[in-house]
């Protein structure tokens, strides 16, 4: 789409302009917030957090990202807030500061994570970066990007307290991003027929968005349209991925690093060349693209999830708001202006991911768009968002249903999404807004996590979703990762209240499971709760998992969950529960200390309905 319009099109390259005017800064609504903010970091990280070679190398001895993250991520994070401040307060009082983490930063000896340095995807790490020969990942991207904008708000200021330093911030993003992704091929960048480019992911418009943010400060003018051109063809492969529909695979969290940083790229680009890509924008796949976060949207910080996405998936904002107006959407428009008002007002908000903070272009965008979006707050009211739609996504296999006090979710896709877990089939449930059957989500990444070891880590495995395990005091026969391992003749009701599907194959080729030919879901939404009712030709025991925040109390046949809602069990064996402890401290940011698994044995069929 993109490179059509492209190659029709002509043009006069232009550079965007990234940095408002000095004067625009001091009538900020959020300007005071801004600077206390900075005096936050002052008082608390005056100087930047060590990165010693020990912290690298525990992630090839434990498999500890953690460890070297952590502080990676808090020298990002406290720049942005430095320099947001003193953007706001035009004082100079925080210049020495931001010029020693801009320093420190650009010492680093990479700036890739350590789980990413390679150069082949899904290749082993290699043990030490090489500084002759930088990779372009995500953050070193992301890195390139902060330090470009940096020097586009501050570069003059920068370089009258320390001068050089602006000279060092340019050299150093030209050596590790512009240099290499003029040079080098990685795999995100999609723009060859290489069979590792495929399938793409988040992270083709995650760092294209960072690259153009570079390019734009740094790159000659007479240079953007080889970046124009090969960020329109990485831009096209991420679009092709998607459905009609706009559904993301990689579920509601990633929502932020996927539709929203294409969002962002694409508007870099309508900068770069004026008049090429605005028809991109009426598209109807984009609009459906960015309403996807309103379909998953469950109520307050609760999202339907699937994969590694968590059910608390982060508040809407600036970047939903901006591109909501650029589709003319004005159900996302009301949340993405809520949400962020809402979190203004919360004390201590703090971003939901390790990552999250270290935009410095994200944080000038929210800036300057805060006043618009409290207006927009005010405007459509304390209850802003009309109740979506139901929607069936058929490129990714999931379908969203309201009824009544319920809001279901349901994956009926295969195991081959990007960040997936072995759960195909499989349910979540809400009630009154508040989590009835869930899914865990995933712990805090680790070297297993994306290894020929993830699906050993039990958050991965569909034993703990909201499916079947057969054979479970045995063999105990879970599903299959891959394509193949996906559902099979799925029937969405006219209605989309809810959908049936055959699962034998996401436990494997026929044989895997002995005796296995068939195992039909069919789950229902009504006014009145989740109907679901499993039957299977197995000619041994199946035990049905459902998960819970909710506390579990078997009486019968009926399972209480606290006191928000009951299941009425039909055909079952007998009924086991037990506690499960959330230490991982991702998992806390969703859960409370203990979650439940309760396991309903049956033979042959079984229904399950709650209310």
């Amino acid at each position: 789409m993109l490179c059509e319009l492209l190659a029709n099109a002509v043009y006069t390259p232009q550079r965007p302009s990234i940095a408002p005017r000095a004067a625009a800064w001091r009538s900020l609504p959020g300007n005071a917030r801004l600077q206390a903010a900075g005096d936050d970091v002052l008082k608390k990280a005056r100087r930047p957090a060590a990165l010693p070679l020990s912290l690298w190398l525990a992630f090839g001895q434990k498999g500890d990202r953690s460890a070297y993250e952590t502080p990676y991520f808090a020298r990002r994070r406290a720049l942005c807030a430095l320099a947001m401040a003193e953007c706001a307060a035009g004082s100079g009082k925080y210049l020495p500061a931001i010029s020693d983490y801009a320093w420190a930063i650009c010492e680093e000896s990479a700036w890739q994570l350590p789980a990413h340095n390679s150069y082949v995807r899904d290749a082993p790490q290699l043990p030490l970066p090489d500084p002759a020969r930088p990779v372009i990942d995500l953050f070193a991207a992301e890195t390139g990007a902060l330090l470009s904008v940096l020097y586009a708000l501050l570069g003059k200021r920068l370089d009258a307290h320390a001068p050089g330093l602006a000279k060092r911030l340019r050299r150093e993003v030209q050596r590790r991003v512009l240099t290499p992704y003029r040079t080098a091929h990685f795999w995100w960048m999609a723009d060859t027929v290489q069979p590792q480019d495929s399938p793409v992911c988040n992270w083709t418009p995650w760092c294209t968005q960072n690259v153009l943010l570079a390019a734009a400060v740094f790159a000659p003018v007479r240079a953007l349209p080889f970046y124009i051109q090969k960020a329109g063809k990485s831009l096209d492969s991420f679009l092709s991925a998607y459905g009609p529909a706009g559904g993301c695979d990689e579920g509601a969290q990633y929502y932020s690093h996927a539709a929203l940083t294409f969002y962002n790229a694409l508007e870099l680009l309508c900068h770069m060349a004026p008049g090429v890509f605005e028809p991109v924008w009426r598209e109807p796949k984009l609009r459906n693209m960015a309403e996807y976060i309103l379909h998953m949207h469950v109520e307050g910080p609760w999202y339907l999830n699937f994969a590694d996405c968590s059910p608390r998936a982060g508040a809407r904002g600036a970047r939903e708001y901006l591109f909501a107006k650029r589709v003319g959407s004005t159900a996302l428009e009301a949340l993405a202006a809520h949400d962020f008002v809402s979190g203004l007002d919360e004390a201590n908000h703090q971003p939901e991911e390790s990552s999250g903070g270290i935009s410095l272009y994200e944080q000038v965008q929210a800036a300057f768009a805060e006043r618009e979006m409290r207006a927009a707050a005010v405007r459509f009211g304390a209850s802003p968002q009309q109740q979506p739609r139901d929607i069936w996504y058929p490129g990714v296999g999931v379908l969203a249903a309201r009824r009544g006090a319920y809001v279901l979710g349901a994956k009926a896709g295969g195991n081959a999404d990007s960040h997936n877990h072995n759960d195909t089939g499989s349910v979540t449930l809400y009630k009154n807004g508040t989590p009835l059957l869930i899914d865990v989500g995933v712990e805090t990444y680790t070297r297993d996590t994306f290894s020929p070891r993830r699906y050993t880590i039990w958050t991965m495995q569909s034993s703990w979703h909201n499916l079947p395990e057969f054979d479970p005091d045995g063999a105990a026969y879970k599903q299959q990762p891959g394509a193949a391992a996906c559902a099979k003749d799925v029937r969405v009701d006219d209605d989309l209240g809810g959908l049936s599907m055959e699962l034998c194959a996401a436990y494997g080729a026929p044989g895997t499971v002995p005796g296995l030919g068939s195992y039909r879901r069919t789950v229902r939404l009504s006014d009145g709760g989740l109907t679901l009712r499993d039957a299977t030709d197995y000619p041994g025991t199946v035990a049905l998992t459902l998960m819970s925040a909710e506390a579990p109390d078997v009486q019968g046949d009926t399972v209480h969950l606290g006191t928000l809602a009951e299941a009425k069990i039909r055909g079952a064996q007998r009924i086991t529960t037990e506690a499960i402890p959330v230490t991982d401290a991702r998992l806390r940011a969703a859960w409370p200390e203990t979650i439940y698994r309760t396991r309903v044995y049956f033979a042959s069929e079984l229904t399950v309905q709650i209310t």
